[in-house]
């Protein structure tokens, strides 16, 4: 279980020395991960140490920035998190679809950094990685590797990208200007995100170099473990400021595309404190592993797809739903063209702030959007209902997209009668279909899909495995926390 994270003591006592001899030399110290869930909790001489740090720079202290709190419109840290409530007009119920957004985390505007985060600290804590002579390999399909070289350049160590070829042409350009060497520090596997086979077979190669470290997303534990401590507190506090203003809300499902299925365990952490609560999985219709056992490519990007992540605590899910990337794309268009923008506000009220809150949606947002509109009309929630969401990334890590999108769906051209069709087909007539509520046969039959990548494909014990299955396995992670954070307090008072 080593290599998938979960270590709780020193295991090299050399590289921990060397690797914190670097991060003394260069003034890095790391944050715990209650600094990252609750910032105000960072000290008074970080905070106005970052008021003099861009957060776009691959600076230390932004490592603290690692968090759901950043202000838009200033370098502190808000008390709650920022969010959208998505407007009537375009969900088209009274239920409460409410999102918040990673576009302000720093560097990668994307909230996939504080899993690279939650990854990698461990490994550093724990002497397994070594940023004088390793490399930090970061697996991704799209985002998690972006964060994953923003942190490893602060440490002044050399991090590589694998992502699959067909990503936004955003993402490379910053790739190429974060990595050392950009003709071998980015790797381009097949496909689009939904060939992540491709990415292990790639990850697998590699790491037949021991210096290579690999930190795989789709079976790292830190990455559940700061999903669940970070984005679901930081959900949870979302909702309460919500509710001051309505003390009759009740927060009754997080929609969630799977992913790595770091972001999803966030539903865990809300079951744990909200009763009545259910955790919904999302996938893209073109390629619905978990409904339907398909397969397939589709342009919802960054969710990955065709097997179940090993991190993915599926028994504690309660429903699976697909929505398509023709909805996806169209919406897109919709929200941040410029013709889709006129139509909105002229034809549906939308404001000039609903419009710039809208952009915050990068297309597995508006996926998870989508997700929580079906949820709503299935199970008939009401206008005292929340259910709450995040948008992993901002439109703008997709403006070339505009192009493909256009050729693909409406002939190369966008009007507003194109705009009007598209609120018509994929707002107003969201229906339930593509949508399961899961059994416990359910939960077993995708839980069971999951052997075939990880036992017989990654060589996963069986008993490990099926450990997964119990919910006490899951909960017992919750142990980490403090043990790591205690680990990382030792690590910068040697670093100071």
């Amino acid at each position: 279980m080593a290599k998938l994270g979960l270590e709780d003591h020193v295991v090299n006592e050399q590289v921990l020395n060397q690797t914190i001899t670097r991060f003394k030399e260069r003034h890095i110290q790391l944050p715990t991960l209650s600094e990252l869930s609750d910032p105000s909790t960072i000290s008074e001489e970080i905070k106005n140490q970052l008021l003099d740090v861009d957060p776009s720079e691959a600076h230390p202290l932004n490592l603290y920035r690692i968090n759901w709190y950043n202000d838009p419109e200033s370098r502190s840290f808000r008390d709650v998190p920022y969010y959208l409530e998505v407007p009537k007009a375009i969900t088209g119920i009274d239920t409460k679809i409410v999102i918040m957004s990673g576009a302000f985390f720093p560097m990668v505007n994307c909230h996939k950094v504080l899993a690279a985060y939650g990854c990698l600290a461990p490994r550093l804590i724990t002497g397994q990685f070594d940023p004088t002579k390793h490399k930090a390999i970061w697996p991704s399909t799209g985002n998690y590797c972006r964060g994953g070289v923003a942190v490893s350049k602060i440490m002044d160590c050399h991090g590589v990208a694998i992502l699959p070829e067909e990503m936004s042409e955003e993402r490379f350009k910053w790739l190429e200007k974060w990595t050392m060497d950009p003709e071998n520090d980015i790797y381009k596997t097949y496909g689009c995100e939904s060939n992540v086979k491709e990415i292990y077979d790639m990850c697998n190669e590699l790491d037949k170099d021991n210096k290579n470290i690999i930190f795989n997303q789709f079976c790292e534990f830190g990455n559940t473990v700061i999903h669940y401590h970070c984005t679901g507190k930081a959900l949870s506090k979302v909702f309460e400021d919500l509710k001051k203003s309505n003390s009759n809300l009740k927060l009754k499902a997080m929609t969630s595309a799977t992913g790595s299925a770091g972001t999803i365990s966030a539903g865990d952490y809300l079951k744990d404190n909200y009763d009545d609560f259910k955790i919904v999985a999302v996938e893209a219709l073109e390629c619905a592993t978990l409904l339907y056992n398909g397969f397939g490519g589709h342009n919802i990007q960054g969710i990955g797809d065709k097997h179940v992540p090993y991190v993915h605590n599926i028994m504690n899910n309660d429903d699976v739903t697909a929505v398509s990337d023709s909805t996806t794309d169209s919406l897109y268009l919709l929200f941040n063209s410029e013709e889709g923008k006129k139509y909105l506000k002229e034809h549906k009220g939308i404001t000039d702030a609903d419009i710039k809150n809208l952009s915050l949606m990068g297309l597995s947002s508006i996926g998870n959007m989508v997700a929580a509109i079906k949820t709503a009309k299935y199970y008939n929630m009401g206008k005292d209902d929340v259910i709450v969401t995040v948008a992993t990334d901002p439109a703008f890590m997709y403006t070339t997209e505009m192009t493909g999108q256009k050729a693909k769906l409406f002939d190369g051209k966008y009007d507003a009668f194109d705009a009007a069709e598209t609120y018509g087909q994929h707002l107003k007539a969201i229906s339930v279909d593509h949508f399961e509520e899961l059994t416990k046969v359910g939960k077993e039959r995708i839980f069971n899909l999951g052997y075939y990548t990880w036992v017989e494909q990654q060589g996963v014990e069986i008993d490990d495995f099926i450990a997964r299955k119990d919910q006490s396995f899951w909960k017992n992670l919750k142990k980490y926390i403090p043990i790591w954070d205690e680990l990382i307090k030792k690590f910068n008072d040697k670093a100071k």
